[in-house]
């Protein structure tokens, strides 16, 4: 496989949550540390940007932004820029269904294009977000997962292009790349149920990543209690008592 960088985005203002997303518990551990766990190994080094406040307890490099105040987009470009390999995993905080199996295989397609982007049918959501749509064929229209893609630094060119003629949507640059799509058939050779899409905007989307963990871990651990971290509840009780 290719050699990458794993970057965490932990941006985003959250006002839709009222809190941290990345740190919210999921299974009795903050989501950002599921991330963490479900990728470690998977490239030379794990990042995280572009807030760096609440995450220094995780031991990981965090990178603030290059270009502040330019969106989504802006924080995608700080990843790729700060990662030492010539491919970067982006991954949301929010999303902690981690298929490991399907990362590595966009890993894997990833040094034939510029990008490996997912794209997907989402379910209708519980509250309506503005998506990042683009067209898949007649008929039919899916939504981008950049957050959730590998990208090369052959992309920081074109995203600064994007950035600097005002475009602020993350797919604006996308026409300028060799860009591999992972379409939805392929995706769920991996992942049927497109877990790993799942992400969290809203207290009821929370609520609907808990319930489908938890009964996840019941059919794991169908005879008594789910594991929990202890540690990791107690280093995150330690990160919001010193905000």
């Amino acid at each position: 496989m290719a050699a990458v960088t794993v970057a965490i985005n932990a941006g985003g203002k959250s006002t839709r949550m009222g809190s941290d997303k990345a740190l919210l518990e999921v299974g009795g551990r903050p989501m950002i540390e599921h991330i963490i766990a479900g990728t470690a190994g998977l490239g030379e080094q794990i990042i995280i940007t572009n807030t760096p406040e609440g995450y220094a307890y995780l031991g990981l490099p965090i990178f603030k932004d290059v270009l502040p105040d330019k969106g989504a987009l802006g924080g995608l470009y700080t990843a790729i820029h700060a990662a030492a390999q010539p491919y970067v995993l982006v991954l949301a905080c929010d999303m902690p269904f981690v298929n490991r199996p399907l990362l590595e295989h966009m890993i894997s397609l990833a040094p034939q294009f510029d990008a490996v982007v997912p794209r997907i049918t989402p379910p209708p959501p519980l509250t309506p977000p503005p998506p990042e749509t683009h067209p898949a064929g007649e008929g039919k229209r899916v939504e981008a997962e950049p957050f959730r893609a590998v990208y090369s630094k052959a992309c920081l060119e074109p995203i600064r292009r994007a950035l600097d003629a005002g475009k602020m949507r993350v797919i604006s640059f996308f026409p300028d790349m060799n860009l591999r799509w992972l379409d939805e058939d392929e995706i769920k050779q991996f992942d049927p149920e497109l877990l790993t899409f799942l992400n969290c905007n809203t207290p009821e989307e929370l609520r609907r990543i808990r319930e489908i963990w938890e009964k996840r871990e019941i059919k794991r651990h169908p005879q008594g209690a789910t594991p929990t971290s202890g540690t990791a509840r107690e280093k995150h009780a330690n990160v919001k008592d010193h905000r």
